[in-house]
């Protein structure tokens, strides 16, 4: 299982003499591959020795990367970030070289015993996160890697393997390694996975029924037309400041320019939140505070109030929508609850109700943009505010105006940047995935107590799978699953746990198996700028050598692959760089940008068309419905759904309604507190925190920030600096007191994505607020994460344990070189695995499952109805890139085989 000549070639050196050949004049980097003939340990040495520059792109930029001898010694932007980020330029170079690298493959040390005792007694899966690790060799590690997979496959079925790698946020590029997951396990016949995601998983259900898009992932309008109309932003726990720091793809900072030119044209700010947000900060919102997850309270109330003053559109309802004379009865209270005045709304939301009133009669008077943000649907019933906000932009009569209507991705992708509509760099196919078993993603827990047990998703009923393995790779479960210390007992039945990653997080350590995965500056990839926008491509060209024994994902999937006899159907016999050079080729950017030339420069532009900064998001249904209908059972925006009340599940309304949410300020005992948990400023979720320089800008005694008001600080004798416990039933964590003038008392922010480390009292030392969160589900409908519903208690801490947080200690690892005889591994058990699942797929299944699976949409075609299709399908063919012929072979795939 070493490296091949070709691995290497496809790894530093190809693409090298067709540069040659095309007379281009070579990087330093490439002079220095080229001048090793192809040799792969003189390739290796040519990495360790090199010294020059290097571009680069990640999720927090482009770079140009400085190397002397083969280590990274400085970090720059690329010319085209317009706002370079601290996490770009020092985070970055901070943890590639991190002591929180894990060295080689690993595996722990009573898993280790178990399987050399031919698995009798237990692996003791209590030490998980406690055991010391024993470093072997790789071929010992994938040995008992896919060992483990076939076992389970044996025992259990290939259920019995779940994916937890969903979302593909480790890096920017085309090797996601969640993709390279599902195609290695789909050789085999598939897995069990998540569907739907943490971000956004009550909006991207919900919405396509209502408006007939997902609206979470969809491109804005254009942000000229906010400039040159809009009168009234209003931003409902948005903050685009702060999220647009980081994309999904590479981020070029370029919408920051629009918002300053949105506020220098005049437009007035208003943010409902309960916390100052640093976009509030620079555009000088006027701070409307809000009790958390009472927004369906507030826009039912100002719905209400225009009704009651006959300040609404009605000639829009009429044209535009259905459901309204339902929807009507429940505001004014005719359905045998109560009216949905301002007086009602005050009680719950804590804003005044004359104060609901002027909101209402403002945004009634002005151009309004409306921007909701992902955080209010992650609450339960989460479903609610994002409909009730629809619904009142209908009464306001604005949806498909210039500079109005509604917008639920403003915060992130760099939302308002005209689109090329060009096609983006597509990477490997996944393939079919056989079976069907599927988890939502904030339901593992609930999964792996109670396998067999039925729930319902999107309107269909499921079983959850019997989980036997788990395979995480480029995914930290242990900063996305909610109350850990549920997911820790959990996991206990679990036989085998593999986590495939560079650094010792959560995830790595209460894995059983770790294979030390290269970061993106080890290997080459390539990959966009833009969410929406995709008006660039980026070379992700590979700096320095892997760091320690680590191997890239590709090289470990394909290794994989050897062992179980899959390796071509893997491949294809193609090199990374093949899969590079294919993808650039089929985007937008190689009609204008020879391969070669793009690769030296490490960026090539995509043109962005005039008619695109004049694009108004609806517009064309707002300009004629019939014409343009949307994806809706009406064609209209539905206010009432009949669909939904057809499925008649209890938690979930046919319309938007006031629920009281299982716990709030409202319900909560005297002196608790209501936990936010926004996404960090110096961060990418758990990404960067261990970045040394950059935690000393925000950790207060070496933990995480906890935001305090001046009131609540106060009173529970808590100063600026302080070490605080917050903690409720579910766990607790130990923090740092900022105490603020810009939170609302009653309120605390402790942003998402700290390392887990527990102290000698049980509570996380680092301050990861997962431990606190609750795994309820946001409704019957969707099962969406409910992390910003959380109540907690807290106290000045005065028993932390000494030496601030330990979460960036490396663990205890001893070294052997213990091998098993290649029977023991029993991989000749993969032929029948593999003979059935590689099955030829149809031309329909090549295009969806290579070029549209790695959208937010599902991977089964029957997990949707031919509505949602239609309805996520013209945002997905965009990012895809499909050409007119391509879109209807594949959406007729869908159509054909939708949930009915």
């Amino acid at each position: 299982m070493n490296f091949t000549r070709r691995q290497w070639m496809g790894a530093g050196a190809a693409g090298v003499l067709g540069a040659v050949a095309a007379g281009m004049k070579l990087t330093p980097l490439a002079q220095a591959l080229a001048a090793t003939e192809m040799d792969p340990a003189a390739q290796l040495a040519a990495l360790k020795s090199f010294s020059g520059k290097v571009p680069h792109a990640t999720h927090y930029g482009p770079l140009i990367a400085t190397v002397e001898n083969g280590r990274i010694v400085k970090i720059e932007a690329q010319a085209s970030d317009k706002m370079p980020t601290g996490m770009l330029t020092e985070g970055v170079l901070d943890r590639t070289y991190d002591k929180t690298r894990v060295a080689g493959p690993m595996v722990r040390k009573s898993y280790l015993e178990w399987e050399q005792n031919g698995r009798k007694g237990s692996n003791k899966p209590e030490l998980r996160g406690k055991d010391e690790w024993v470093q072997v060799s790789w071929d010992t590690a994938l040995g008992l890697t896919a060992k483990a997979i076939l076992d389970t496959i044996e025992k259990h079925g290939n259920e019995g393997c779940f994916s937890s790698s969903y979302g593909g946020w480790s890096h920017a590029g085309i090797f996601r390694p969640n993709v390279l997951q599902g195609r290695f396990f789909n050789l085999l016949g598939g897995s069990s996975m998540t569907t739907g995601d943490y971000s956004a998983g009550a909006g991207q259900i919900i919405m396509p029924m209502v408006i007939g898009d997902m609206e979470v992932y969809s491109g804005q309008t254009a942000w000229e037309q906010l400039r040159d109309n809009t009168e009234l932003v209003v931003f409902v726990g948005c903050d685009p400041d702060k999220n647009n720091r980081i994309e999904y793809t590479v981020p070029d900072h370029e919408m920051y320019s629009g918002w300053d030119a949105i506020k220098k044209a005049g437009c007035q700010f208003m943010s409902i939140n309960p916390q100052v947000t640093t976009t509030d900060e620079k555009m000088g919102s006027e701070w409307v505070r809000i009790v958390p997850n009472t927004d369906t309270a507030l826009f039912l109330a100002m719905g209400y109030h225009l009704l009651s003053k006959n300040k609404h559109n009605q000639a829009f309802i009429d044209k535009y929508t259905v459901g309204f004379d339902k929807y009507r009865a429940y505001l004014e209270g005719k359905d045998g609850t109560p009216p949905k005045t301002p007086e009602w709304a005050a009680k719950i939301t804590g804003i005044p109700a004359a104060k609901i009133r002027s909101m209402a009669e403002l945004m009634a008077s002005k151009r309004t943009q409306l921007c909701g943000s992902w955080a209010i649907q992650r609450a339960h019933h989460g479903e609610m505010p994002y409909w009730a906000i629809v619904n009142f932009a209908c009464i306001l009569g604005n949806i498909g105006l210039p500079g109005q209507g509604v917008g639920f991705s403003w915060h992130y992708g760099g939302g308002g940047m005209p689109q090329s509509g060009g096609t983006a760099p597509t990477g490997l196919s996944q393939g079919r995935n056989p079976v069907k078993k599927i988890c939502p993603a904030s339901r593992i827990s609930e999964m792996l107590l109670n396998p067999g047990k039925e729930f319902t998703y999107n309107g269909s009923k499921y079983t959850y799978p019997k989980v036997k393995l788990i395979y995480n790779a480029g995914n930290n479960a242990y900063s996305h699953q909610q109350d850990l210390n549920e997911l820790a007992r959990a996991i206990k039945d679990v036989d085998t746990i593999i986590c495939q990653e560079p650094w010792w997080n959560g995830s790595a350590r209460w894995a059983d198996i770790v294979l030390a995965a290269t970061t993106t500056v080890e290997r080459n990839d390539i990959t966009s700028a833009g969410t929406y926008s995709i008006d660039k491509v980026y070379a992700m060209k590979q700096i320095i050598a892997p760091q320690n024994d680590a191997l890239d994902d590709f090289e470990i999937f394909r290794r994989l692959s050897v062992l179980c006899g899959v390796e071509y159907a893997f491949t294809e016999g193609k090199t990374q760089l093949d899969y590079v050079k294919a993808a650039y080729e089929a985007s937008s950017a190689a009609k204008d940008t020879p391969f070669d030339k793009f690769w030296a420069e490490g960026m090539a532009r995509i043109p962005v068309p005039k008619e695109a900064h004049k694009w108004v998001r609806h517009g064309d249904f707002r300009a004629d419905p019939a014409k343009n209908p949307l994806h809706t059972t009406s064609g209209k925006i539905e206010m009432h759904s009949s669909i939904i009340e057809k499925m008649n599940i209890p938690d979930m309304p046919a319309m938007p309604k006031w629920q009281e949410p299982g716990e709030y300020l409202g319900n909560a005992r005297k002196g608790q507190v209501h936990v936010v948990s926004p996404h960090p400023y110096w961060r990418l979720h758990s990404q960067m925190n261990n970045s040394e320089t950059l935690r000393k800008r925000y950790t207060v005694q070496t933990r995480e920030p906890l935001t305090i008001s001046v009131q609540d600080a106060k009173t529970h004798g808590i100063r600026n600096g302080d070490l605080v416990e917050l903690y409720n039933d579910r766990g607790a964590v130990v923090v740092g007191a900022r105490v603020s003038d810009k939170i609302m008392p009653g309120v605390v922010s402790l942003y998402e994505g700290a390392w887990p480390q527990l102290d000698s009292k049980g509570r996380c030392n680092n301050g990861l607020v997962n431990f606190l969160t609750s795994s309820r589900r946001a409704s019957g409908l969707t099962q969406a994460t409910t992390a910003n519903t959380c109540i907690a208690s807290m106290r000045k801490c005065t028993d932390a344990d000494p030496g601030g947080t330990k979460a960036f200690d490396p663990p205890k690892i001893v070294k052997s070189d213990i091998k098993f005889d290649e029977k023991f591994f029993g991989i000749e058990r993969a032929t029948a695995l593999r003979e059935k699942a590689t099955a030829s797929l149809s031309p329909a299944e090549k295009i969806f499952y290579q070029r549209c699976t790695v959208c937010h949409g599902p991977r089964d075609p029957g997990q949707f109805t031919e509505k949602q299709w239609q309805g996520i399908t013209p945002s997905m063919f965009q990012r895809a890139g499909l050409n007119p012929d391509e879109q209807k072979i594949v959406l007729d795939f869908l159509l054909e085989n939708a949930k009915h």
